[in-house]
């Protein structure tokens, strides 16, 4: 089977957005996990930034990661998918000048889809993880991404982080993100329906949620109602395979060591506890 061109794919996502369906996402970190994806039927699939974050780096999601890294994983996996390719790209790496290189390295790599965030990134010395950079600016990155863009099929989500913020005012983000020209609106952090539901009555582009596998938000025909059309719900596969190469070399070495879990197992081999206290030590930032 051939693989589809990259324009194919970006019209195969718009389809997607245009129906009354809700899809889940398929976590794809290499050209493998892609085509192992798109043989078992999804839909589409997401580049995490955390996970390509470990892919390359055996880092944290601490924006470590490079544009050029990120890039040359999400290129790597351009070449061969066969379904489209959401790539997280996280707050676009920088100002809204560096919004606009990342979306032509991303859309040149084949991501069918990308998402620009209004986290404040990296964190700033004494600020938490989770701030929000203003409303003007966010707006502005996603004025200046849609600029950028060549292929108009490519969808463009701004993501907002609704776990933080009341009702208000993640709506009224989202209603400037909408009015800027997202194609969407990705949101993080919703609690439940009736919280999805009060700020997706106020927008009318498709809608993407980061769910980390919610059990309040399991209700497909309910998702699709509220507008949703893309669900991520964790990167289960990336830390199956994690599972899965310790447990094989382990047995390989005859090594009788108790069974670690996926998250016991990415603490351990990442280089989390070393960044935390770099954090600490040198930031004193409040996680």
């Amino acid at each position: 089977m051939a693989t589809p061109s990259q324009h194919d794919l970006r019209n195969q996502f718009r389809d997607l957005l245009a129906r009354e369906d809700c899809f889940f996402t398929a976590s794809t970190f290499d050209p493998m996990s892609a085509r192992i994806a798109a043989d078992l039927g999804f839909e589409v699939g997401i580049l995490g930034g955390s996970v390509a974050s470990l892919q390359v780096l055996a880092a944290p999601d601490f924006a470590l990661i490079t544009l050029s890294e990120f890039v040359e994983q999400a290129t790597r996996i351009g070449r061969v998918t066969r379904l489209p390719i959401i790539a997280d790209a996280d707050h676009g790496y920088g100002n809204a000048l560096n919004v606009m290189r990342t979306i032509s390295e991303l859309e040149r790599a084949g991501v069918a889809a990308l998402t620009i965030e209004d986290t404040l990134l990296p964190a700033k010395y004494g600020r938490k993880s989770t701030d929000l950079v203003p409303l003007e600016e966010g707006v502005g990155k996603i004025r200046a991404a849609l600029e950028a863009r060549i292929d108009p099929a490519m969808a463009i989500f701004a993501r907002t982080n609704a776990g933080v913020l009341s009702v208000e005012d993640a709506t009224t983000r989202a209603m400037a993100y909408e009015r800027a020209g997202a194609d969407g609106i990705c949101m993080v952090g919703i609690r439940d329906f009736d919280h999805l539901e009060s700020i997706a009555a106020h927008i009318t582009v498709p809608l993407m949620l980061v769910t980390y596998d919610n059990p309040e938000l399991r209700d497909r025909e309910r998702l699709a109602c509220a507008g949703v059309r893309v669900v991520v719900n964790g990167h289960g596969a990336y830390f199956a395979a994690i599972k899965a190469t310790y447990d094989c070399l382990r047995e390989q070495r005859q090594i009788a060591e108790g069974n670690l879990n996926a998250s016991e197992l990415s603490t351990r081999y990442s280089t989390l506890d070393e960044n935390r206290e770099w954090a600490r030590r040198y930031m004193d930032v409040n996680e």
